[in-house]
């Protein structure tokens, strides 16, 4: 357990790619939420096996079409080259906004934080973000782009990659504990 945390009746939902999500983003953000006592579901396209950059398998929970944001208090778009399914999904892109605006936990690691810039609620926030291309596309839609591994900007947490991945973990347990 994260000390002095305890996440009892807190639920987080993390939305995973198909294929090539990357697996420590699921994996180590997940064991750290589950640590310190959340209840995590996981959801895809489909609820068909998908597969992490580096062989990861998981079956998700529930499909994204079958998401309720009110069910949740987190809600976490993992990274990896698969996320990029996700830029330009509606599902995804309303899911969300949805969390945002109803002023649920708005994460996202690595490549995702795209798909938070497109669903319109990086406006103004500072956020951090893989490397490259994805730095102006967050920029390009209100973020400021901070290079830090973590980032936590009221309810919007991002972080930059596999790297930060406990991290991001220990900043949404955190910031749910509150």
């Amino acid at each position: 357990m994260i000390s002095g945390l305890d996440l009892a009746g807190k639920k987080v939902l993390m939305v995973i790619a198909p294929k090539d999500f990357r697996d420590e983003e699921l994996l180590y953000t997940k064991e750290e939420l589950e640590r310190a006592g959340a209840k995590v579901t996981i959801a895809s396209r489909k609820k068909a096996v998908a597969r992490g950059m580096l062989g990861a398998t998981v079956k998700p929970n529930i499909e994204l079409g079958q998401v309720r944001v009110d069910d949740y208090d987190a809600v976490i778009f993992v990274g990896g080259a698969g996320a990029s399914t996700y830029f330009n999904d509606d599902r995804a892109l309303s899911i969300a906004a949805d969390a945002f605006g109803k002023g649920k936990k708005t994460c996202a690691i690595c490549i995702a934080p795209a798909i938070l810039a497109n669903a319109g609620v990086l406006k103004g926030k500072r956020v951090t973000v893989w490397d490259g291309e994805y730095i102006e596309k967050i920029e390009s839609k209100g973020a400021t782009y901070t290079g830090n591994p973590v980032e936590v900007d009221g309810n919007i947490i991002t972080a930059n990659g596999p790297g930060a991945a406990r991290e991001f973990g220990r900043a949404i347990a955190r910031a749910l504990a509150k």
